[in-house]
């Protein structure tokens, strides 16, 4: 196995892999911390908010003593204010302000809830801190005992944005991390990686899609990866060019999809529908500020946070106490080390990383599902929810009741979003389901009304009072690439939002009145 046998030569063996998940996580995230703050202690940040006393003073081992200097030290930032202090100087060039030297790299990144790009740095020491999880990640297939022997010769499908980066000046540029991330693959792997360069550097989705389909045959694809949506597309166009009862008829030997970015359920029901044989399905959570997490093991209760690879963590209870009710931070929130935080229990996430990230709000929210292993699962954003008057409904109650209800119907929901509305002198909420199979809109209210009442119990009693209507408008799911088309947010990490707050509900709405859509909605009360 040549490729395997270079992974190996990077000393990243499998066995190695093992034998640190049995580490002491807080140990070796304050080890992970105290070789961030050392690193960067020389930047324009370390010398303001005092690394150097921090590592001269903390005990790094025994206790949480190093982490509450931290804490003491440095503020939480989120994006707008790291932006506006800092990163905005590198972004012009300046060199040693977050991290040492000149940040070649930034990525374009809107998440799903603004309509303004943000400039996440990407730095050589990033780039490499991709790499090493990936490598992680493609060995942890070893421990699958069903795949194929020789699936590492096999071809890997990774769908991301244009490796044809924007210039920001002379030797720096910017785009999706996932082109920067497919700019930067080793040269031992170039031969496995498809689409392949030529293909990667297509800008446009539609010129890119058909190239991939024209070149589809030509290739021997062993492992998928990318966002669900985005695959499912590319694997329909396939089967309809070549006239395949599936995609096994042209790939034989796909057998993994590594998907991350959006819950891969509500999409499992179509996906499978255009396979063959059943795959292997890998969770990733990678982010353009980091790889964070992915499934190391079969039947894993979530994915395994990468603790001792440039990132260091905190988690901050996601609850009325710290957040208020439009997702946004208060001050002084209660903030967590590893080991101080509790299974089931919903966390958003500070990172602090070797981009020159700090004490800084991803955005994400998470619960550990197996605290032992540090394995996690994404339950949602904290600005993608809905608590209108107190109902606290999730993005991972959204996507499971949706998944539920389609299951019931026996239909294909390809996308969703779900808005907050003032109705009469109470709430409501107002539901966008995207299919193409025939569906009584009704019923599938009813159904979602009633899986969301089992789900959630603050939502059933706030169904009993100040949320009085369920609103449900039932769309091709057309209407929902249409729209990322025309924001310029196709293919790549892009994904549409599964909460409409603020000008994205009056954009959405102007857009499907544009398009003339007959839709259909109902309303429960």
């Amino acid at each position: 196995m040549a490729l395997l046998g270079n992974l190996l030569k990077g000393g990243l063996k499998l066995t190695v892999s093992i034998q640190r998940e049995k580490n002491n996580h807080a140990k070796v995230q304050r080890k992970t911390l105290s070789k961030l703050l050392a690193k960067a202690r020389y930047t324009q940040f370390g010398e303001k908010y005092n690394f150097e006393e921090i590592l001269n003073t903390a005990v790094f081992d025994e206790d949480n003593t190093f982490y509450e200097k931290y804490k003491q030290f440095v503020p939480i930032h989120n994006y707008e204010k790291i932006y506006r202090d800092w990163w905005h100087k590198a972004h012009e060039g300046e060199k040693n302000i977050c991290w040492p030297g000149r940040v070649k790299y930034f990525a374009l990144s809107s998440g799903t809830s603004e309509a303004a790009s943000k400039f996440i740095p990407v730095t050589k020491a990033m780039t490499k801190s991709f790499q090493r999880t990936s490598i992680r990640q493609i060995l942890s297939l070893g421990r699958y005992e069903e795949l194929p022997s020789d699936l590492y010769e096999k071809g890997f499908l990774m769908i991301g944005g244009s490796t044809d980066l924007s210039s920001i000046d002379e030797g720096r540029f910017q785009g999706d991390v996932s082109g920067i991330n497919a700019a930067n693959i080793p040269f031992w792997f170039e031969r496995y990686y498809k689409p392949g360069r030529e293909i990667a550097r297509e800008r446009d989705w539609s010129r890119k899609l058909e190239k991939i389909v024209e070149e589809a045959p030509h290739w021997d694809i062993g492992f998928m990866a990318g966002v669900p949506a985005w695959l499912q597309i590319i694997m329909e166009k396939i089967i309809e060019r070549y006239k395949l009862k599936n995609i096994h008829e042209i790939w034989p030997n796909l057998s993994v999809f590594g998907h991350g970015g959006v819950s891969f359920e509500p999409y499992r029901a179509g996906f499978e529908k255009l396979l063959g044989r059943p795959l292997i399905y890998i969770d990733t959570y990678l982010a353009s500020e980091g790889f964070i997490a992915f499934q190391n093991r079969p039947h894993a209760d979530g994915m395994r946070l990468v603790l001792d690879n440039g990132i260091f963590y905190e988690f901050v209870p996601f609850n009325d106490k710290n957040f208020t009710e439009d997702g946004e931070l208060v001050s002084n929130p209660q903030t967590l080390m590893i080991d101080q935080v509790e299974e089931g229990v919903d966390y958003a996430l500070l990172i602090s990383t070797c981009s020159g990230a700090w004490r800084y709000l991803i955005g994400d929210t998470i619960k550990f599902a197996n605290k032992y292993r540090a394995e996690i699962t994404i339950t949602g954003r904290t600005k993608h929810y809905l608590s209108l008057c107190g109902e606290h409904l999730s993005v991972e109650n959204m996507n499971k009741a949706v998944e539920l209800s389609a299951e019931d119907l026996g239909i294909t929901v390809k996308e969703f979003t779900v808005a907050g509305i003032s109705h009469d002198s109470l709430f409501a909420h107002q539901w966008y389901i995207g299919t193409d199979d025939p569906v009584d809109a009704d019923m599938l209210r009813d159904k979602i009304d009633a899986h969301l009442k089992i789900l959630n119990d603050d939502y059933i009693v706030e169904r009993r009072h100040a949320l009085k209507d369920v609103f449900v408008t039932v769309l091709p799911s057309a209407a929902f690439l249409g729209w990322m088309a025309k924001r310029g947010k196709m293919g790549g990490q892009n994904k549409f939002p599964r909460v409409l707050k603020k000008n994205l509900i009056d954009e959405w709405e102007a857009y499907l009145q544009e398009q003339g859509l007959q839709v259909e909605t109902v309303h429960l009360k």
